[in-house]
């Protein structure tokens, strides 16, 4: 701090006091009976005022600034206008020492030697209150509620703002030492309440870790020791956290050369200082921050708020009588013993220390305020003496105080701790202009010299400069050699080592130094001189790299070696490498420069400005330079920044810049295309080219990114590029009238886009533009768009086979069977059409297309007949496998059938599959040669269970059921024909008993006695089931009631021989004589009327059958069997009946005749004459397909007529064969419908 005088004036008469208008314009100065009004401004007299009679002892200004008053020797009080008019006058009974405003209602106490007054305008008289003693001085509070009196016997009064005493401050001087001057701090209630409380928190936080030092301060004395200084801490008491002291505190100064301070409550704060000299007066700063006091010691010093003397304002030829404060400034006006007015403006220089992102400034004066600039944190040592010097370095802070230099250390080497203590004390006084701190060493510079003192305070090294030195900076090093940066006023620049004696000259300028800074690797320098002139300097070769106007300050970048910013007329300028300076504006001094953050000092207050590096990285940008650009980045700039530091880096294929940039702001797509163009690199790909179009590409510039995929020879990169974006325009733009398969291409990749957004028949029709129908139908079928697939079908040629097979399986896939049919026409796939008939189970079609083409038969057949098996059709698929030749699928399911007929007792139907079987086998016998005597075997043995079961079908019928269907002679027959047929085995499910009980019960119906007991007996040495026991029993019984014979009429005759046979017969059913099997009826099983014969060797059977149908006429020409004969004169007609004259005359008739009682059968053979003879009615034809020969039989009765069935060569009678079809509308036997062909 240091006071400048601004003006001075001399009155002629002793100025005992003078009082600034609110405003600060005017000075009213008390000197002898006058008021002198002073413009503040240039000290000129704007006007005396003459109203008093005797010397002015007191005056005082109005807070609103409407009037002042004055107090004078003559009694009286003067109130006085803004406008320097008197408007009123009151006295008192004695000479006025002191007035004073109440700063809030304007009241005024006007105060004597022996009362005090009270006057408000509002009020018409002045209330006067006695006093016990002269009254030196008065003050008012700042809520203006109280009035403390300053006595001349030493007591503080204090009055409310009726005059009456609150409280009574009896001191412990008492009249020896009058109180001459008191006054309120006029600081905020609130305001300073708050102060308090933060300051009290902040003492709180250093007390929590410093356990040595509670509150951080200074002995008030300088003549005490560090010991004193620690009991005065012991004995400080704690502070009374009332309201009161927050709200006014009382500064009194008596003649006893003490100051104290009060509390409203009348309680002493703290202790008595001991000042050495008699206090005329004592005024506070505007804000409370600081004492004004003078007197006796002929000079106004300046003192804290709790009386630590900080310094002189100004030294005086007299004894100062007065001083104020000039309202919110900073500027003085004292009034002196000798008439001198003088006008001060105190100048409080800033005291601080800054190291990286530590800053040290002091703080009302005696204070040191440590901030951290990153995270904000503050932290106050309070040092209760004036703080005259601060440095900092690293964990080291240097206080100097006017009697001791403090040193601290940080507790912890924590980056971000602020917890200080006192590591070293120098109690010793130093006169220096600049202190700097190292590890070990604290440096003091005093104009040209440097000395190096050890934290002992032993000097260590000392320099002289040339010169006067202008500023110093510690540039590190390690701990005790730390280097120091020196500028001289000469314009020299050294560098100075701690522990070395010798100083190295940098360089030399013309020009002053004002401040200095090295860059971080110590290779350049930047100096701003008196001209506001920033020079950077190349350290090694001492070139001048550049230099730049309006600077006051200068800091290079700690992060990055090529940036450094300087600051001056208003503006922050940031210049990077050699680039032009990028400004912007900012108030103040830059002092330091981390990374993003500049650290600027504008007036007392530091800050942090976090300045974005974008302007110096776009400088680098423009300049291709993009790993400068990445560190410039690194320091900090905005996201945005980063990406396009990213993507220039990538557009100049910096990838590894690029890389950094992108992993930054995390975006995982670039950084993808990145890797695999590194990949690329590393497969050796090195088409810079290419790399960029896919770049360009990525970035959404594709149409450049096409142009260099033209250039670098792969247009078919561009066309995939615009393909994948949809941009078929731009890619058919592109290939302007290129190759037609290219385009071509585009379409169905324009096509293929279509479909994947579900735009399918825009995709159909692309596809068909494209010519690819494949994928058209397909869209198409999976729609279901038949219409649209008949279009495409219809339009596609019949050799695009693929296409349309594809058709096809949709149009059947869709149930459309003719579209899908016309489609396999078109193409002649047969087999398709076949197949898909049989799907579609249009048989008829099937069946249709296999007459056509016999290739397709199995293909037809075999499915048919697995269709009808699997709906219960068996018959018709067994005919179905047959048709189709699949032989043993045929046989297997007839076997089938036929087991399944026999186990449920369908004999019919069993017969019937075995008639099948048998028929199935005559066909195998065809067709397979190896197979033909195996098969021809089986024939017979199936064509003769089939004839068991048919039989048998009957009976079982007649045993279970109640009621009986046939006639007794049919059954008669059948159980014979049965019984003679079961000689050697019984087939499964044909029951014996069952043959015989129904012979037994016929026979003894019929009067065949003799055949019904041995049914009888035979029927006793069987197992004869439960039911038919009785029956059995009672049946053999009763027919031996009965003659044992049987009835003529049931015996059978044998049509060859004519000899009339048993009803039982040994050999089966052959006749006994002449061993000619009989013929049955299917129906009846009646013996017909039928022989057998054989044709001659050589004769074949078409050409017996061409000599049947010849029916040649009989050679004796008698075509009747009536004749003529005249004798003896008359005619007569005889019918000859003669059947030897028959034989005579039928060829076949005459091959009848065998040898009678031989045991071997001889065969009727006929010659060509004899098939000549016979009549074409008379001979049926058994016409058995190959390997079997025909069966020729001559019927003997031509009269009664017989039918045999065309399918399976069963005999009838003609009327049974009539009713059985009217009945079954099909062949009893073999099931042939009516309507069939005879073939």
């Amino acid at each position: 701090m240091r006071a400048a005088l601004t003006w001075r004036d001399k009155a002629e008469q002793c100025i005992y006091d003078l009082a600034f208008k609110p405003d600060g314009t005017q000075l009213i100065i008390a000197a002898g009976n006058r008021l002198l009004v002073y413009d503040t401004s240039d000290g000129t007299l704007i006007q005396p005022l003459k109203g008093h009679k005797d010397t002015v002892y007191c005056v005082a200004y109005a807070k609103d600034g409407k009037r002042f008053a004055s107090g004078s020797a003559d009694k009286s009080v003067i109130i006085w206008t803004s406008k320097l008019e008197g408007i009123l006058k009151y006295t008192h009974n004695d000479s006025i020492q002191c007035v004073s405003y109440n700063p809030v209602t304007h009241q005024l106490a006007s105060c004597s030697s022996s009362d005090f007054g009270l006057w408000s305008p509002e009020q018409k008289s002045v209330s006067k209150h006695k006093s016990s003693s002269k009254i030196t001085c008065c003050s008012w509070t700042n809520d203006g509620q109280y009035l403390a009196l300053g006595m001349f016997n030493g007591i503080v009064s204090i009055r409310n703002k009726n005059g009456e005493e609150k409280v009574k401050i009896e001191r412990p001087g008492g009249s020896l030492s009058p109180v001459w001057s008191i006054c309120w701090n006029p600081s905020s209630r609130w305001e300073n309440f708050w102060n308090h409380r933060a300051s009290e928190e902040e003492e709180e936080s250093v007390h929590n870790y410093l356990e040595e030092i509670p509150v951080l301060k200074s002995s008030t004395c300088s003549s005490q020791g560090s010991e004193t200084e620690e009991e005065e801490h012991e004995e400080e008491s704690p502070r009374d956290t009332s309201s009161d002291e927050h709200n006014d505190i009382l500064a009194v100064a008596d003649w006893g050369q003490r100051l104290s301070f009060f509390q409203l409550s009348g309680k002493q704060i703290g202790k008595d200082r001991v000042l050495n000299f008699d206090p005329c007066c004592v005024s506070y700063f505007s804000k409370g921050e600081y004492i004004l006091m003078g007197g006796s010691d002929k000079q106004v010093s300046l003192y804290t708020k709790d009386g630590v003397r900080l310094g002189t304002v100004g030294d005086q030829n007299s004894w100062v009588w007065t001083c104020k404060v000039k309202p919110d400034s900073n500027y003085v006006a004292i009034g002196c013993q000798d008439g001198t007015i003088s006008f001060y403006q105190l100048i409080f220089s800033t005291v601080h220390g800054l190291y990286k992102d530590r800053y040290a400034y002091r703080d009302s004066m005696t204070d040191v305020i440590v901030q951290h600039l990153i995270t904000e944190q503050k932290v106050r040592i309070k040092c209760r003496e004036l703080v005259k010097k601060i440095a900092i370095y690293k964990n080291r802070l240097a206080i100097q105080l006017p009697e001791k230099i403090l040193i601290y250390e940080l507790y912890s080497d924590d980056s971000s701790d602020m917890h200080y203590r006192v590591k070293e004390k120098i109690a010793k006084k130093f006169e220096c202009n600049l202190l700097v701190v190292c590890s070990d060493h604290i440096i003091l510079c005093q104009e040209k010299r440097l000395q190096c003192l050890s934290f002992n305070g032993v000097k260590e090294r000392e320099w002289l400069m040339e010169s006067l030195i202008r500023y110093i900076k510690v540039i590190g090093g390690p701990s005790g050699r730390e280097g120091l940066l020196v500028g001289l006023k000469n314009g020299q620049i050294l560098k100075i080592f701690v522990d070395n004696l010798f100083a190295i000259v940098l360089l030399k300028q013309s020009t002053a130094v004002r401040c200095l800074d090295m860059s971080a690797s110590r290779n350049k320098l930047a100096v701003v001189d008196e001209n506001d002139t920033c020079l950077v300097y190349d350290i090694h070769t001492k070139e001048l790299l550049f230099q730049e106007p309006n600077a006051n300050s200068v800091a290079w970048n700690t992060q990055c070696e090529d940036m450094l910013c300087f600051s001056g007329g208003g503006y922050l300028n940031i210049k990077a490498s050699n680039f032009p300076v990028h400004q912007q504006k900012l108030q103040g001094f830059v002092v330091g420069y981390n990374g993003s953050k500049i650290f600027c000092l504008h007036v007392f207050s530091m800050s942090a400005v976090e300045v974005p590096q974008s302007a110096p990285m776009y400088q680098y940008l423009e300049r291709k330079m993009f790993k400068e650009a990445y560190q410039i980045a690194c320091l900090g700039v905005t996201d945005t920044d980063w990406k396009e530091l990213a993507m220039e880096a990538l557009e100049g294929l910096e990838f590894e810049t690029a890389k950094k940039a992108f992993t930054r702001v995390r975006d995982l797509r670039y950084l993808e295309l990145i890797s695999s163009i590194e990949e690329r690199k590393k497969r050796g790909e090195s088409n810079n080219e290419l790399f960029l179009a896919d770049v360009y590409a990525y970035q959404g510039k594709f149409h450049e990114a096409a142009k260099l995929y033209r250039k670098s020879g792969h247009e078919s990169l561009a066309l995939d590029m615009y393909t994948d974006l949809r941009m078929f325009d731009y890619a058919k733009d592109f290939l302007g009238s290129g190759d037609p398969k290219d385009t071509k291409m585009l379409i169905t990749k324009q096509a293929d886009w279509a479909k994947n957004i579900n735009e399918p028949k825009a995709a159909v029709e692309m596809y068909i533009s494209a010519g690819e129908h494949m994928k058209a139908i397909e869209i198409s079928g999976d729609h279901g768009w038949v219409d649209m697939l008949i279009d495409i079908a219809r339009k596609l040629d019949k050799a695009e086979r693929e296409p349309l097979s594809k058709c096809a399986y949709y149009f059947k896939r869709l149930d459309n069977h003719g579209y899908a049919a016309e489609t396999y026409m078109k193409i002649g796939d047969l087999k398709a059409l076949v197949h898909l008939h049989v799907e579609t189970q249009r048989w008829e079609e099937a069946f249709a297309l296999s007459e056509k083409h016999p290739e397709f038969k199995d293909d037809v057949y075999v499915p048919y007949a697995q269709w009808l098996a699997e709906n219960d059709r068996f018959e018709e698929a067994q005919k179905a496998f047959h048709k189709a030749g699949r032989q043993s699928e045929a046989v297997k399911v007839l076997e089938q059938l036929t087991h399944n007929a026999v186990v449920e007792s369908r004999f019919n139907d069993a017969a019937y599959y075995y008639w099948m079987l048998s028929m199935q086998c005559l066909d195998i016998a065809q067709e397979n040669e190896q197979q033909k005597t195996e098969m021809l075997q089986k024939f017979h043995h199936f064509q003769h269970l089939a004839e068991l079961y048919h039989v048998y079908h009957s009976i079982h019928r007649y045993t279970e059921e109640p009621f009986s269907f046939h006639l007794p002679e049919t059954l008669f027959n059948i159980s014979r024909f049965l019984l003679h047929s079961l000689t050697k085995e019984t087939p499964l499910g044909i029951s014996k008993v069952n043959t015989l009980f129904a012979l037994a019960k016929q026979s003894k119906a019929l009067g065949a006695y003799k055949l019904a007991r041995h049914a009888y007996d035979k029927l006793q040495g069987l197992q004869i089931p439960a039911r038919f026991q009785k029956s059995i029993e009672l049946g053999s019984l009763t027919i031996r009631s009965k003659p044992f014979h049987d009835s003529e009429e049931l015996v059978p005759l044998c049509y060859r021989c004519s000899t009339n046979n048993p009803l039982l017969n040994n050999l089966g059913n052959v006749c006994v004589n002449c061993r000619q099997p009989f013929v049955f009826s299917a129906s009846s099983y009646e013996v017909l009327h039928l022989v057998e014969f054989y044709l001659e060797e050589g004769i074949t059977d078409e050409e017996a059958v061409a000599l049947i149908d010849l029916e040649a006429p009989r050679l004796n020409k008698r075509e009747d069997k009536w004749q003529e004969m005249a004798s003896d004169g008359a005619q007569t007609l005889r019918f000859d009946d003669n059947t030897d004259i028959i034989e005579e005359e039928d060829p076949f008739t005459a091959k009848l005749s065998f040898e009678q009682g031989g045991s071997e059968f001889v065969p009727v053979i006929v010659n060509r004459a004899v098939l000549r003879s016979m009549s074409r009615r008379d001979v049926l034809i058994k016409r058995w397909p190959k390997p079997l020969q025909w069966q020729y039989f001559r019927s003997l009765l031509p009269d009664a007529s017989i039918t045999m069935c065309p399918t399976c060569f069963q005999m009838f009678h003609s009327e049974d064969y009539e009713l059985l079809v009217l009945q079954h509308n099909c062949c009893p036997y073999c099931r042939r419908r009516i309507d069939e062909s005879n073939q």
